[in-house]
């Protein structure tokens, strides 16, 4: 696809919900418009994917968590062999590092850590990683949560994103083994409940959306030591916003000028400008997501597009990001019952 310019997006979804499970569909480079070409339902609430050029992974968002990989080097999305436990219950969230894959284990408190075979193929879990402790919400974290697991930048540290104990932990992360050491234990404003975090393009500054109160907190990131350093958090809501908000996903402009926030509930997406530092962020606008409840946002390739996977509404909704401000114009819907997620190859 790359001769006609034509791009690839896949979308979870929850099959527990009605959806397909996973939607594969080109992307038209002029309009941004999704067609679809393929789906699957081979592997139960795959709630959130990642990618290579050729293996698509997801996430099994169950009781008994597992992660499956499939083909897609071809039209259709053809399974590599069979899911693969991870040892933790209901991971929500994936990433690739280092020759393995990382899941989030919200359900056990728990990152897992299993290598990938020559044919990209998940193997037997190699290293879980157990986290300790609280935070103040009586109902959402009495113990911990972690909600998403991600590479850093440089590649040199593992970062773990704790909805349940308001912490963001920098792990070490063995090649050889896969073994994960806690390196650094950040600690967030209580009762924020951190649920994603993205970070600069310029690898300094990171920013982490709260799920519990609807802010978003800027950090200072030291690469070579490891550590994450909390400046500032800023609402993502206007004020006198009405009703509950659940902030579910952040992304960072290429240029590093801003910042988008999806806030399910109050159904929109924030706009938030970053000053020449990167570490002071302003909310400008907020503009509905095209839907109901929000739960993943991404930009496109070019970065000119965002992408909000709209649970409730069942719908992913993009648009065009004006570039002088950054607001966002709704350009079209493509209809995915219960979507979670969306990325793009």
């Amino acid at each position: 696809m790359g001769d006609t310019g034509v791009g690839r997006a896949f979308i979870g979804s929850f099959t527990s919900a009605g959806g397909r499970g996973i939607t594969a569909a080109t992307v038209d480079p002029g309009t941004g418009a999704l067609t679809v070409t393929a789906a699957t339902d081979a592997v139960a609430d795959p709630s959130y994917l990642a990618a290579t050029d050729t293996v698509l992974y997801a996430v099994s968002e169950t009781t008994d968590g597992a992660v499956a990989a499939f083909d897609i080097t071809g039209g259709a999305l053809r399974p590599i062999g069979a899911p693969a436990p991870v040892a933790g219950e209901g991971p929500t969230h994936l990433a690739l590092a280092q020759g393995h894959l990382l899941t989030a284990d919200y359900g056990s408190g728990s990152v897992s850590v299993l290598p990938l075979g020559p044919d990209g193929s998940p193997r037997p879990v190699a290293a879980v990683v157990r986290y300790d402790g609280h935070g103040p919400d009586p109902d959402r974290q009495t113990r911990p949560h972690p909600h998403q697991v991600l590479p850093d930048p440089s590649g040199r540290w593992v970062i773990a994103v704790d909805l349940g104990t308001d912490a963001v932990r920098v792990h070490a992360h063995d090649r050889a083994t896969g073994r994960l050491t806690v390196h650094r234990e950040t600690a967030l404003p209580p009762g924020t409940g951190p649920r994603h975090l993205a970070f600069h393009p310029g690898g300094g500054h990171a920013y982490a959306l709260g799920e519990l109160e609807p802010t978003l907190t800027v950090c200072r990131w030291d690469d070579r030591a490891g550590t994450l350093e909390p400046l500032a958090g800023v609402r993502v809501l206007p004020d006198g916003a009405e009703g509950p908000a659940y902030p579910s996903a952040v992304v960072v402009a290429p240029d590093g000028r801003r910042v988008w926030a999806a806030i399910r509930g109050h159904d929109s997406i924030a706009v938030l400008d970053l000053d020449e530092t990167a570490e002071k962020a302003e909310l400008v606008a907020t503009v509905p997501c095209g839907g109901h409840w929000p739960r993943d946002l991404a930009l496109d390739p070019s970065g000119r597009r965002l992408y909000a996977a709209n649970e409730r509404s069942g719908d992913v909704t993009w648009f065009d990001i004006d570039e002088a401000t950054g607001i966002p114009r709704r350009a079209g819907s493509l209809p995915v019952p219960a979507a979670s997620c969306v990325i793009f190859t």
